[in-house]
């Protein structure tokens, strides 16, 4: 079978790849503290030679030859997938437990039934035992990795680096820098798990706490909807080289089947 067929495929999977990814960015456009995820396109050629030292091939052999020279080293392939933290517009709420951070490197630290995790969104509440959660419920925690209570018939201030006065309630918001924001790994509901826990430090002399604020996605929406009409016209291309090569197929089968009757 021809290998523009299978190159076509591939590329086209890659496309589809790419609306899936956009898609989700459009759906989070609204999701407070929500970061934008990016696609790294290439080919297999260029993934190979990065990759040469690891592979168990000797370089000047038949066998290497005929690896870098096969059909299939142009195919578009996604080689990388990255999050944009790109710190989003700051939105005053006046809510008195809706939080912001204004710097892309910072994080709050919450407690999930599956360990310890960080999140942008600042849009916070209490439970019915009075602790300070997520809009899914989680606990937000304070700089000893302890849950935070409110008394909501108190005053609650935060100052710009997250100390909470709430009546007689005075504890340390807990602010975590990561060393390596692309080591983080979304886990849903804007939750990223991070790799060491002990990176899991708190961050003091912040001054980039905002109390009655919240950070709104980074999503652009007119550039998302740039990237899923040309993410659509390529599937498109794709989808017309695939029936090319398969008429060419047809034909050429017909051909010599009539060729070998003869």
């Amino acid at each position: 079978m021809q290998s523009g067929f299978y190159s076509a495929t591939s590329g086209m999977v890659a496309q589809f790849n790419k609306l899936d990814n956009t898609t989700n960015n459009l759906a989070n456009l609204n999701t407070a503290g929500f970061k934008r995820d990016e696609m790294i396109f290439g080919d297999y050629l260029r993934v190979a030679q990065e990759k040469h030292d690891d592979l168990p091939l000797e370089n000047h052999t038949k066998d290497s030859a005929r690896f870098y020279n096969r059909a299939t080293t142009r195919v578009p392939q996604v080689v990388d997938q990255y999050s944009d933290f790109s710190v989003g517009a700051i939105k005053q709420t006046f809510n008195p437990l809706d939080l912001a951070l204004s710097e892309k490197e910072l994080f709050f630290a919450v407690e999930t039934p599956a360990g310890n995790r960080l999140t942008r969104n600042g849009a916070f509440t209490t439970d019915s035992e009075g602790f300070m959660v997520t809009k899914e419920g989680f606990k937000v925690l304070d700089e000893k990795m302890k849950p935070i209570v409110i008394d909501l018939n108190a005053e609650v201030t935060f100052d710009k680096n997250g100390a909470l006065a709430n009546g007689d309630n005075i504890s340390q918001l807990m602010v975590v820098r990561p060393e390596n924001l692309q080591t983080l790994q979304k886990d849903g509901s804007g939750l990223y798990s991070i790799g060491d826990e002990n990176e899991m430090i708190h961050y003091g002399e912040t001054t980039a706490v905002q109390h009655g604020y919240l950070e709104t996605s980074n999503v652009n929406a007119v550039i998302e909807m740039s990237h899923l009409i040309e993410a659509n016209r390529m599937v498109g291309m794709y989808q017309k080289v695939m029936d090319t090569q398969m008429n060419e197929l047809n034909r050429d089968a017909i051909e010599k089947v009539a060729v070998t009757r003869s």
